[in-house]
């Protein structure tokens, strides 16, 4: 049935669902690579499609910025229609040195600075982690099509703009690259007993000052999109 946040009925959305943040991205990639496209819900304007792909049936829909956002689709997604496997595909800030610009990162884990977590009342701290099998098939993919990219971690912050001596010290700890989504999403696959993934492409260096323009993110991260969508078709 429909929330508060999506239109879609039960059946409308597909097992598996690739979520860029941004729901323009969205459209990009249901218009130009999924056949027999129908739009599922335009709540907010968090467009969501679902369509197929070489003859797999998949959903695409925007997650919005920020652990809340991802927390709140993600959550539904799982819980209410039953959506097996989400690969948010977004951008992200490279930190270690051997991230460049539009690299791809995998990532394996996601530290973060936001408090989500706290909700489930754990002994302890919680190592938020990506399902094995897609985070395989993403490699596997990228070694094919001789992609050049990174497995490891990644920080998922609530803080957009920080000090640079912020992003010194994660990258001290060897994460690869800070985005704003990840954590929540393998949090919420984990409790649901689903599975997660997270591939970014690298928009900006913040140590460097470089970085790709808003229309490049929008746009150009075809290379990502790709990926995901043969991984998507292996789940």
């Amino acid at each position: 049935m429909p929330t508060p946040h999506n239109a879609a009925k039960q059946g409308d959305i597909a097992r598996v669902v690739l979520m860029p943040g941004d729901p323009l991205r969205a459209r990009l990639l249901a218009e130009r690579y999924l056949e027999d496209v129908t739009c599922f819900s335009e709540v907010r304007n968090m467009l969501g499609f679902t369509g197929s792909y070489e003859g797999v049936r998949l959903s695409v829909m925007g997650s919005g910025m920020g652990i809340p956002s991802m927390g709140i689709y993600s959550w539904e997604l799982y819980n209410i229609y039953d959506v097996d496997a989400i690969i948010r595909i977004g951008s992200a800030g490279g930190l270690a040195p051997q991230v460049g610009l539009r690299d791809i990162v995998i990532a394996q884990a996601a530290c973060t600075d936001s408090n989500f977590v706290a909700q489930y009342g754990l002994p302890g701290t919680y190592a938020p982690i990506a399902d094995f099998g897609l985070l395989r098939d993403a490699a596997d993919v990228c070694e094919r099509d001789h992609a050049p990219y990174h497995v490891g971690n990644l920080l998922s912050s609530d803080v957009f703009y920080c000090d640079l001596d912020v992003h010194r010290q994660w990258s001290s700890m060897g994460v690869l690259a800070v985005e704003m989504e990840a954590a929540g999403l393998y949090c919420n696959a984990a409790k649901a007993g689903k599975r997660a993934l997270a591939i970014a492409t690298i928009s900006d260096l913040s140590l460097s000052g470089e970085s790709l323009s808003a229309q490049d993110r929008q746009t150009s991260f075809t290379q990502m999109m790709e990926i995901a969508l043969e991984v998507a078709r292996r789940a």
